[in-house]
C-alpha cells in the first residue's frame, strides 16, 4: 500500500511523493483565473503555471502524504497536504459502506480546496485484490492465483471492476499492482507476486490497463502517466521498485544480492511495461540492493527509472520507508529526497542540502498526475457509482477468476481411478477442515484489515456453501472443522470427502516462514479423513507449502491459492465438472525447504511439481451458446 503494513508506530505517516499530482483553485481577488485552472491548456502548461505560484511550504506539502486517522481539516489546510491514504485496516468505521467512505474522502477534499491554491488531495488505498479494505467489496483472488490463470484479458477486466468499486467510494488512487518477481516462497509477500517468472509478471501487468484505461498509442509519450478521462478509472502504483522478490532467504525487507544485469532482467523489466502503459506512480521498496536501501538509491530511482526508462510520474515511499533508511531521520529525509518531513525537509532546502530543483522535480511530477487524472475538474466522489461496490457482475467475474486460477495437482493414480469430477448425486459426502466455511481464511491477508483474519469478515460464499449449493437436494453433506476418528468412523460410508486446509492469513514480515509446513490441525484432518474416505484435498495458501508427505495419502489434490470472496461458487464449478481445470503453476512447487530458493532453470531443479504444471479432467467445455 502507500504503506504496506499495519497502522502502528507513528500515527502520522509522511509519504514521499517524488512524482506527479495536483493543481490549484484560488486567485487573488479581481485577478483573471489562473492558467492552471484552464482545462483547455496542455498538462505541462498548467503544471508550470501552478508551480510558479507555489511557496516552498506548499511544494513540500504536496510531497507529503498522511494517514486518514490524522488528516484533520487543520492539518490539511495548515500544511497544504498533497495526499491522504488509509493504511491497512484504517477505515472511517468498522463496516463503512460506500457512502460513508465517499463522505470521508469528500470531507478531506473540501479542506484541500479551501487552501490558497485549492489543490485537491490525491486519496490512496491498497486495492490489491479488489477494493479489499472495504466491507462488501468484491474480493478477487490474490496475484499468485491470477498468475496461475495467466489470462491478460481476465486481469484487465478485474482492473476495470476494481476501479469502479474504488470510484464508488470516491477513491481515485490505488497502491497496486505489485510487480515483484518472487524467487523464494519463504517470503511473506509471495502471494502478492504473480509468478517466479518475469515473463508471467510482465503479462499480468496488463491489469494497469484495466485500472487506468489504455492510453492512445499516438498521443501517449513514453513514460507519461495516463488515466482515462471518463472518471471511472484510477491512478495506479507499480510496486516495489526494485528487487523486493529476490531478497536473501526470502526475508521481507532484506537485501537482494545481484549484479545489475540480473536485477534488470529478472526484477526491473516488468516496470518497463508498467511505464509504457502510463502507470501514474512507482513505489520504492523497503529492501536493499547490494546493501543500499532502495529509498536512498539514487542510481536506480533517478538514473534508471526516471532517466533511462523515462518515467514521468512520481515515486512514492512505502509506509515509513524513510524512517527505515537509518536512525537519523533528517539525514534519511535528505537521502530519500535526493534519491528520488515537513520541518526537516524545509531545513534541508534552506541549508542547501536538498536543492530547490530537486523539490520542484518531485512536485512537478505530482501535479502532472493530478492533472492527468482530472482531479481539478472532478475532485468529489461520483455518487452515481455507489451501487458498483460488490456489484453482481463483479462477483461473477471473481467467480470466473477462481475457476481459472485452480491448479489440479493430482487426480487418482491412473486411468479409471480418478476422483474428479465429483458426483453431485452421491447419497452422502463429507466436508472437513477449518478453511471450508470461513470467508476470512479463503481471502487471506490484505482483506478488510492489513493482515486479514478468520471469520465472516466480509460478504461472499464459503467453499462449504458452494458445495451445498451444487449437490443434489438428496445428498447429505456432513461437515466438521476438525474431525476426529469417531466422526470419520460414523461417516465412513460417505462417497467422498472434500478436505479444505491451508495457511492462516498473514501479511508482509509476519508471513516470512522458513519451514512452510501445514498447521498441525490441517495435517490431522488430512490423515484422519483420507485414511478412511476417498478424498479431495483443496489447499488454501499464498504459496507452495510442504505437501510431499501427504500426496500419496490423498486421491486428488488442488491448489486454490487465496481465492477471495467468491471461492465457494468458483471452486464448486470446477470440482463438480461444470468447467475443467485450466490453471498452471505460476511457481515451482518444491519438495523440501532445503531446496530453496529453487526456480525453473536452476541446476538443482528437482521439484515435486514443476513450474507450469497442471492437470485437466479432459471434460468438454460448457456450451455457452445459449447464455
Amino acid at each position: 500500500m502507500g504503506r504496506s503494513g499495519p497502522i502502528f508506530g507513528r500515527l502520522l505517516a509522511w509519504y514521499l511523493f517524488f512524482g506527479a499530482f495536483f493543481f490549484p483553485l484560488m486567485a487573488a481577488v479581481g485577478a483573471p483565473p489562473p492558467r492552471y485552472r484552464d482545462a483547455g491548456l496542455s498538462v505541462e502548461e498548467r503544471v508550470e503555471d501552478l508551480l510558479s505560484r507555489m511557496t516552498l511550504a506548499e511544494k513540500i506539502g504536496q510531497m507529503t502524504q498522511i494517514d486518514r486517522s490524522v488528516a484533520s481539516p487543520e492539518a490539511l489546510i495548515q500544511f497544504a497536504i498533497g495526499s491522504v491514504l488509509n493504511g491497512g485496516g484504517s477505515a472511517p468505521s468498522p463496516a463503512a459502506d460506500a457512502t460513508e467512505w465517499a463522505d470521508m474522502i469528500d470531507g478531506f477534499q473540501r479542506s484541500a480546496l479551501s487552501t490558497r491554491l485549492g489543490i485537491p488531495i490525491l486519496y490512496g488505498t491498497d486495492a490489491v485484490h479488489g477494493h479489499n479494505n472495504v466491507v462488501g467489496a468484491t474480493i478477487f483472488p490474490h496475484n499468485i492465483g491470477l498468475g496461475a490463470a495467466r489470462n491478460e484479458k481476465l486481469v484487465e477486466r478485474i482492473g476495470r471492476a476494481t476501479a469502479l468499486e474504488m470510484r464508488a467510494t470516491g477513491c481515485p488512487y490505488t497502491f497496486a499492482p505489485c510487480l515483484a518477481v518472487c524467487r523464494d516462497p519463504r517470503w511473506g509477500r509471495c502471494y502478492e507476486s504473480y509468478s517466479e517468472d518475469t515473463e508471467v509478471v510482465r503479462s499480468m501487468a496488463k491489469i494497469i490497463a484495466g485500472l487506468q484505461g489504455t492510453p492512445p498509442p499516438r498521443d501517449h509519450a513514453r513514460g507519461y502517466p495516463y488515466v482515462h478521462p471518463w472518471g471511472r478509472s484510477v491512478a495506479t502504483c507499480a510496486k516495489h521498485f526494485a528487487g523486493d522478490g529476490g531478497t536473501t532467504g526470502g526475508v521481507n525487507e532484506n537485501n537482494t544480492v545481484a549484479d545489475y544485469p540480473d536485477l534488470f532482467h529478472v526484477h526491473i523489466r516488468p516496470y518497463l511495461d508498467a511505464v509504457a502503459m502510463g502507470v501514474s506512480s512507482v513505489m520504492a521498496s523497503y529492501s536493499s540492493w547490494n546493501g543500499v536501501k532502495m529509498h536512498a538509491n539514487t542510481y536506480l530511482l533517478t538514473r534508471v527509472l526516471k532517466q533511462e526508462i523515462g518515467f514521468q510520474g512520481f515515486v512514492v515511499s512505502d509506509w515509513e520507508g524513510v524512517d527505515r533508511i537509518g536512525p537519523d531521520y533528517k539525514n534519511s529525509v535528505k537521502l530519500a529526497i535526493n534519491a528520488g518531513f515537513i520541518s526537516d525537509l524545509t531545513d534541508l532546502v534552506l541549508s542547501g542540502q536538498v536543492t530547490i530543483s530537486r523539490i520542484e522535480d518531485a512536485v512537478r511530477r505530482i501535479l502532472r498526475v493530478k492533472l492527468v487524472i482530472g482531479l481539478f475538474e472532478r475532485p468529489m466522489a461520483d455518487r452515481s457509482l455507489s451501487g458498483m461496490l460488490g456489484h453482481a457482475a463483479h462477483r461473477t467475474l471473481a467467480r470466473e477468476a477462481v475457476r481459472r486460477s485452480l491448479v489440479l495437482l493430482k487426480n487418482g493414480e491412473g486411468r479409471g481411478k480418478e476422483l474428479l469430477p465429483l458426483s453431485k448425486t452421491a447419497s452422502k459426502i463429507v466436508v472437513a477442515g477449518i478453511h471450508a466455511d470461513d470467508i476470512g481464511l479463503q481471502c487471506g491477508g490484505w482483506t478488510i484489515t492489513w493482515a486479514g483474519g478468520p471469520g465472516n469478515t466480509t460478504h461472499g460464499t464459503t467453499i462449504l456453501e458452494g458445495i451445498k449449493a451444487s449437490v443434489s437436494r438428496r445428498t447429505e453433506v456432513v461437515f466438521s472443522e476438525e474431525p476426529d476418528e469417531h466422526f470419520v468412523a460414523a461417516n465412513a460410508d460417505a462417497a467422498y470427502a472434500v478436505v479444505v486446509v491451508g495457511e492462516r492469513p498473514y501479511a508482509e514480515s509476519q508471513g516470512d516462514d522458513p519451514v512452510l509446513t501445514l498447521p498441525r490441525e490441517a495435517v490431522r484432518t488430512i490423515t484422519t479423513v483420507c485414511r478412511r474416505i476417498r478424498c479431495l484435498v483443496v489447499v488454501i495458501s499464498g504459496r507452495p507449502i510442504v505437501l510431499e508427505p501427504y500426496v500419496g495419502a490423498v486421491d486428488a489434490l488442488v491448489a486454490a491459492w487465496l481465492p477471495g470472496s467468491e471461492a465457494g461458487k468458483g471452486i464448486a464449478d470446477v470440482i463438480f465438472g461444470d468447467y475443467d481445470f485450466t490453471g498452471r503453476l505460476p511457481r515451482t512447487w518444491f519438495r523440501r525447504v532445503d531446496q530453496l530458493p529453487m526456480n525453473l532453470g536452476d541446476a538443482h531443479y528437482d521439484p515435486l511439481f514443476p513450474f507450469g504444471f497442471g492437470l485437466s479432467m479432459n471434460i468438454p467445455p460448457p456450451d455457452l451458446s445459449s447464455s
